[in-house]
């Protein structure tokens, strides 16, 4: 038959081309691991990349956060500071009109009221001059943010009032101001000038 008739040599050539066909497919089986191994390991590589990328896009944002809130505190602290210096920026004009305010308060004080009558004019003209000055005055103030304090009956407040004095006052309760030695001042709710005060203690 024709098997029987085939030479040694072809039977080797023929098992040959088999295994060289076999090796060529184990080769192309081991290339294709080969690359199946090298794309997950890149892939490794760019997992590690991305989770470092976003490491540091998470700090960079958190940066930036705080700078916005430090930002935003630095403006609201500056708004403060413009807003206290309009409202207090006038605060020692203030005291030194507080002067005028005094002699004023006194030269009325100190003219005798039973001497303001039609028979002495000049006197009168000046008292009611004095009068109108005073009022005008104060309403400067009240257009400014400064009022008077004048507590009498009041309870003492040590920021509000300085006391010059205690004494027992009958028919008052102890703690509450007798007297008022000379008027006190707020501006915009803040004590420029303490009420100088008597208050009364207990017996």
């Amino acid at each position: 038959s024709f098997c029987l008739r085939t030479s040694p040599r072809l039977l080797c050539a023929a098992t040959q081309q088999k295994n060289t066909g076999q090796n060529l497919e184990e080769d192309q089986s081991q290339s294709q691991n080969e690359q199946k191994v090298e794309p997950s390991s890149a892939e490794k590589l760019l997992a590690e990349e991305k989770a470092k990328l976003e490491e540091q896009l998470k700090e960079v944002t958190e940066k930036y956060k705080r700078a916005l809130a430090d930002a935003e505190n630095v403006r609201q602290r500056s708004q403060k500071l413009v807003e206290e210096a309009k409202l207090y920026g006038i605060q020692s004009f203030c005291k030194d009109l507080l002067e005028v305010a005094d002699i004023l308060e006194k030269a009325t004080e100190s003219v005798p009221k039973e001497e303001i009558k039609d028979e002495n004019p000049h006197l009168k003209s000046l008292y009611e001059g004095l009068v109108m000055t005073e009022i005008q005055i104060q309403k400067v103030f009240k257009k400014h943010g400064l009022l008077r304090l004048n507590p009498v009956g009041a309870k003492f407040d040590p920021y509000e009032h300085e006391a010059l004095f205690h004494a027992p006052v009958e028919g008052q309760e102890p703690g509450t101001i007798a007297l008022v030695s000379k008027i006190g001042y707020k501006l915009h709710g803040r004590t420029l000038r303490p009420a100088l005060v008597g208050v009364v203690k207990d017996a």
